[in-house]
């Protein structure tokens, strides 16, 4: 979700099929062009609608099809779909990809399957969750930030908390060792590009004082709801914002019937401790791949669908991880002292 200033960015990791259209609306098996953000810059991907749903098509090693926005929408009847991208000969991707969304945890396909690993949060009541779903000092930080004034409360997309999140994204280049793809932009640019979705989406905000000091816009997926922006300021790191702010999504899913609360994927990292204490669990999710070419089988057969840096040792990777965050904290204290 991962998320247009006037330029148009191509992502370098990927090549796009020719353009045959630029309407949403083109006909089923016709490929088009559509905008979207890719790890927060603008972009244009290729997609092709088949049946009223948008799938997207990549091609790095191996071309791949893929529901567009798959954390909100199931494939339609994917048995029905495989059988025509088999008989399909305007396009052919080597892989087709899909996966089962929650509470659909046991495979219910027969194709090549793996498990994508995704934090979720099982809802009952607030209650439940307060007093025997999270860690006691959770529950003693959430306890000293409301009696220090903290107010966290459902907001609206309206301009003062569009605001409230240009200053919050505005304040760090990094955050949580990586480069933020949000800092630098500006009122009118985060505006229009969180505005894409504000119809599926609630808004939730921290207030210190009058100040807007933490936000989460919560994604409604059906049968769970998304953490789809959550973030709080660094100048207000005491407070524990992000967990009042946990426990105000939590009470909004009871009452609108979610029955899970999804922190998107989950990864071994300090972001998955806090996800942790705050009562997240990793579920694995099913995620299927389907070969339609020669190709698709034997990247399929060789692990290659994943990506090169999935074939890395999970150690390997995290070094490689922590090298990333020092230079990327070194580089932003060398241009704070310029």
């Amino acid at each position: 979700m991962k998320e247009a200033s006037r330029t148009q960015r191509m992502p370098s990791t990927e090549t796009f099929y020719p353009c045959m259209s630029v309407n949403a609306e083109a006909e089923d098996w016709k490929v088009y062009l559509h905008d979207t953000l890719i790890m927060g810059a603008p972009a244009r991907i290729s997609c092709v609608n088949l049946h009223g749903q948008r799938y997207a098509l990549s091609r790095g090693g191996v071309s791949m099809l893929r529901l567009e926005d798959e954390w909100y929408e199931d494939v339609c009847d994917p048995l029905k779909l495989v059988g025509e991208l088999k008989k399909n000969r305007k396009i052919k991707p080597d892989l087709f990809t899909f996966w089962q969304r929650l509470p659909k945890v046991a495979p219910e396909y027969s194709f090549h399957c793996e498990y994508e690993d995704i934090a979720a949060l099982p809802i009952t009541t607030h209650a439940a969750w307060f007093s025997g779903q999270i860690k006691s000092r959770v529950r003693n930080l959430i306890r000293k930030s409301e009696k220090e004034g903290v107010e966290v409360r459902e907001s609206v997309y309206d301009d003062d908390f569009v605001h409230g999140m240009t200053r919050i994204f505005n304040e760090a280049p990094i955050r949580q060792g990586r480069k933020f793809w949000h800092y630098g932009k500006d009122f009118e640019t985060i505006k229009m590009q969180f505005s894409r979705f504000v119809k599926r989406e609630r808004m939730i905000a921290a207030y210190y004082r009058g100040e807007m000091i933490g936000l989460i816009m919560l994604g409604d997926a059906g049968s769970f709801a998304i953490t789809g922006q959550i973030i709080s300021s660094l100048h207000h790191r005491d407070k524990a914002t992000n967990n009042l702010l946990v426990s105000k999504a939590v009470q909004v899913c009871e009452e609108q019937g979610f029955r899970h609360l999804c922190y998107l994927n989950w990864s071994e990292d300090s972001l998955s401790e806090f996800k942790r204490r705050c009562g997240f669990e990793k579920i694995g999710m099913p995620r299927y791949y389907v070969p339609l070419t020669a190709k698709g089988k034997i990247w399929l057969r060789l692990g290659l669908h994943r990506g090169l840096k999935s074939l890395l040792p999970s150690n390997v990777r995290n070094a490689l991880k922590a090298a990333r965050t020092r230079w990327l904290e070194m580089k932003g204290r060398s241009q704070a002292g310029e």
